[in-house]
């Protein structure tokens, strides 16, 4: 039976984390777990840039998946990949890993006062959106869909917590092993 593993990178916030672990296990009707092991994140550090990459992480945690488990990797690092300034998260298509980073998710980094519930309410969407992406979903044109691109975070409060009626066909689908590709 397939479970979701959330693995801490660099994130203290306990609080949040069992947050967002009890939100996709309700959510999803899945089991989730939270692992605790160290996780060395320093290899995806790029200096000139002051920057995690994303891509490099992603690759770090395929070794803590046991099938038929997803995981995804909740940090607080500031992460990229190449060809963008920044990646509020990152997963792979159809594969079991994804990461999820808070940085730019807190109010505080736009210079606004501190938001813990505005934090998890980004942090549940962004993780429902990459969780998506683990299943094969690509990303959906309707904005209000989980599943659109985000490339702000104003584009995330604008879209709902869930996917729309075409991606959760869709998901439901993949997750019972109707449409395998």
């Amino acid at each position: 039976m397939l479970s979701i593993s959330f693995l801490p990178i660099k994130f203290s916030n306990k609080n949040i984390l069992n947050l967002l672990a009890n939100h996709i296990a309700t959510h999803f009707n899945i089991a989730v777990s939270v692992l605790d092991a160290e996780f060395d994140y320093k290899y995806s550090y790029d200096p000139a840039r002051r920057q995690y990459h994303s891509t490099q992480l992603l690759k770090g945690l395929t070794n803590y998946i046991d099938a038929p488990r997803k995981i995804i990797g909740i940090t607080e690092l500031d992460l990229y990949i190449p060809i963008l300034t920044f990646v509020f998260g990152e997963a792979q298509l159809g594969g079991e890993a994804s990461i999820v980073s808070t940085f730019r998710l807190d109010p505080k980094f736009y210079g606004l006062p501190a938001d813990e519930k505005l934090i998890i309410e980004r942090l549940k969407k962004e993780a429902i959106h990459e969780l998506g992406h683990t299943f094969g979903l690509p990303h959906c044109i309707d904005y209000r869909c989980v599943l659109c691109s985000s490339t702000c975070v104003e584009e995330i409060d604008i879209k709902n917590d869930d996917f729309c009626f075409d991606c959760y066909q869709e998901f439901n689908k993949r997750r019972n092993g109707t449409n395998r590709e």
